[in-house]
């Protein structure tokens, strides 16, 4: 079973028998897609060597800017080509429906080609050195062997942000999807290959993050660490990578507000607000899972979006009529079951749903209804922390000060929204929300040309924009003195005669 590709080869993994696999479900109904290869720690040594050697003696990173961007539009064309069979992996992966699957589909090909136009757009600069004996320059370089570690909610969307400018940089790299949904990577690395990636240049392993996720992060072969995943994971990234001094680059989710004031058009606001909470079950790390609203529209707020949540249609993501796929994993649902469980017991109400569907199709699935609490405060975990279900608490506030502490009282700071007809309270709110993202009336739309990323403990870096390029990108000064002279700084020091005797005050004896 060939699953690995290192080298510019697809390879078995050199696990022993028993070891060396790992079976992959469909979480609509726990049936078996697949069954892939586990990679062992001697392939991760394999897969960092050959980044090595590709870095320092294959074209990649001295390939012409140009030329890797146009590298990237091959790979946005043939994404294009294979749109529709992209799109059906990620939602039998996932279980998210196939509309939202073709969404990805897209996005990722608007971020390969956004990142093949900025390939050559940046050289350097000139930097005037106040000198004109002086041409003073910052140059941009490849980081070097890359280590890309993405999670399984936006297996192949979030593998794109890291991938698409780490190649347009110029680096190396070794890539890791989730355990749970790596079919989406391995045909996207059949792409990859297929553009013309020259080998050793991307190199791709299966397997859990204990494992082949901790090799790779160790690795002294990797220069730079980019994990998306959860935020205790993330600590123990960023603690292995500091032992190496490794860059690190982290998105570690959120627990994103969602602020209502009164004034906001009702119907488009709780339509948004389902969409926040309740896309793909709430396994989004922008999910507007904290809805915030003003005191004297929370009670028919609330009530409207009860009533449609309780018309949400669960089922197949192929299924054209279904509107919310099911959880990733009985383990995932579990945990997410655990925090309703202590929602009810720290005195939140249920508004409706916290169960599993009771329609006998659905058993065999992972799925949830999707839940409403009110009568939140932020203490409660199921505030506070990421639930990453289809799970949304709703909280009060009086004014606009009320708001925005509300708000910002997370340790997160992912991204928020703010709805209201006063665009002055919106500019305001927004200025004052302590988030990389900030919606007004609108919730969930990312421009691959503007960074995305996190404040506190969401996250450190950015991906996207021309920032996303420079996590990838060391900055070098080259500083070049056109007309050197003696500097003649050291007194006891006297230049030698054509003779080779010693002068002194620069004339012959």
């Amino acid at each position: 079973m060939k699953d690995l590709y290192i080298d510019g080869d697809w390879v078995a993994s050199s696990s022993e028998p028993g070891e060396d696999t790992r079976t992959v479900l469909n979480p609509y109904d726990s049936s078996v897609l697949a069954t892939v290869a586990e990679a062992a720690s001697a392939d991760v040594g394999r897969a960092a060597h050959a980044a090595r050697l590709a870095f320092h003696r294959g074209p990649w990173p001295a390939t012409v800017a140009g030329e890797r961007g146009e590298l990237l539009r091959r790979i946005a064309d043939l994404l294009v080509r294979d749109r529709e069979e992209l799109a059906r992996i990620e939602s039998l992966d996932t279980g998210k429906t196939l509309a939202e699957g073709r969404i990805d589909v897209d996005d990722i090909t608007a971020v390969f080609r956004y990142y093949a136009g900025l390939a050559d757009k940046d050289a350097g600069r000139l930097v005037d050195a106040g000198n004109p004996d002086v041409v003073s320059r910052v140059t941009y370089e490849p980081v070097g062997v890359c280590a890309l570690i993405a999670p399984w909610n936006y297996p192949l969307l979030q593998m794109s942000w890291k991938l698409a400018p780490a190649l347009a940089a110029g680096n190396t790299m070794i890539i890791k999807p989730s355990e749970l949904t790596p079919l989406s990577t391995i045909r996207l690395v059949a792409l990859i290959a297929e553009a013309g990636a020259p080998p050793g240049v991307v190199n791709l392993l299966l397997g859990s993050g204990a494992e082949v996720g901790s090799a790779m992060v160790t690795h002294p072969e990797v220069d730079l660490v980019s994990f998306t995943g959860g935020i205790a994971t993330g600590r123990k990234v960023m603690a292995a990578a500091a032992d190496g001094i490794k860059r690190v680059a982290l998105e570690l989710g959120g627990k994103n507000p969602n602020v209502v004031f009164a004034d906001a058009d009702f119907d488009t606001a709780v339509d948004y607000a389902l969409a926040a909470a309740f896309f793909h079950s709430g396994q989004v790390c922008s999910a507007g899972s904290r809805l915030i609203v003003e005191e004297s529209l929370h009670d028919d707020f609330v009530a409207e979006l009860a009533h449609r949540a309780e018309a949400i249609r669960l089922g197949n993501g192929l299924d054209p009529a279904t509107e919310c796929g099911p959880l990733i994993s009985a383990e995932h649902r579990d945990k997410v079951e655990r925090y309703i469980a202590q929602a009810i017991e720290d005195g939140a109400k249920l508004v409706t749903g916290g169960h599993r569907p009771e329609d006998p199709e659905l058993a065999d699935g992972f799925f949830l209804r999707p839940t409403i609490f009110t009568g939140c405060t932020s203490d409660m975990p199921v505030v506070a922390d990421e639930v990453f279900g289809p799970v949304v608490t709703v909280e009060r506030f009086r004014d606009e000060d009320e708001a925005v502490t509300l708000a910002n009282d997370t340790d997160y700071g992912l991204a928020g929204a703010v709805w209201t007809s006063d665009a002055s309270v919106a500019q305001r709110v927004a200025g004052r929300m302590r988030h990389g993202t900030v919606w007004i009336n609108d919730y969930h739309p990312y421009l691959p040309q503007a960074e995305w990323g996190g404040f506190g403990r969401s996250g450190i870096g950015r991906e996207l924009g021309a920032a996303g390029l420079d996590e990838y990108r060391e900055a070098k000064h080259i500083y070049q003195n056109i007309r050197p002279q003696p500097m003649r700084w050291f007194t006891g020091a006297e230049p030698l005669s054509e003779t080779g005797t010693r002068q002194k005050g620069g004339s012959p004896q």
